[in-house]
């Protein structure tokens, strides 16, 4: 998507070879906009293909998840990554190790916001090595729930996260994807 690409390159900050902040527009102030439009484009490109929810993990997706969720006009997860006081009943959990922050959280959603009937889309900010992609396609298989795909709004093409998600027979749809990254540069995969 040529507008996210324009928006990473004037105000993303490339700071390392693994590390891209988008700050200003995705993780900590959100352009609106930007949302809407990431939102219907990802809608677009699934339409037509049964989804019954749109789920992500807390927190950076929610915003694109929601617009997205709006378009297609179904209900929005959101798979917690702290433990609830509240939430400690019939709950299905996992443990993903985030390689970005060298940490591991338990993921949860509660039984109650899905079953074996729904056809759920994952939408997330970020898809590196793949492993919050694959925990959450794990806690969703152990509702009995299908994967309709994997949507992200920024891949780091240069990592491994697409083909262990495409080994699992998982459609990924990107909306910007980066080929390379080093201090102060940003390179987009160039499509056909």
């Amino acid at each position: 998507m040529k507008l996210l690409e324009d928006k990473i390159l004037a105000e993303g900050i490339a700071e390392s070879e693994n590390i891209l902040k988008v700050d200003s527009f995705i993780n900590h102030q959100v352009d609106p906009e930007l949302m809407k439009k990431m939102g219907k484009d990802i809608a677009e490109h699934y339409k037509g293909k049964g989804i019954t929810r749109i789920a992500t993990i807390e927190s950076s997706g929610i915003a694109p998840a929601l617009m997205a969720a709006e378009a297609l006009g179904v209900p929005l997860v959101i798979l917690k990554k702290q433990p609830s006081k509240i939430l400690n009943h019939d709950l299905y959990q996992t443990v993903v190790t985030s390689y970005t922050k060298g940490t591991s959280y338990e993921l949860t959603i509660s039984a109650k916001y899905i079953s074996e009937n729904d056809h759920i889309l994952i939408v997330d900010d970020f898809l590196a090595n793949g492993e919050a992609a694959t925990g959450a396609i794990r806690l969703i298989r152990k509702a009995h729930a299908t994967i309709a795909g994997v949507s992200v709004l920024i891949e780091k093409a240069f990592q491994p996260g697409r083909e262990k998600l495409e080994e699992q027979g998982i459609d990924v749809y990107s909306l910007a994807r980066v080929s390379r990254l080093d201090k102060g540069v940003i390179e987009f995969v160039k499509e056909d």
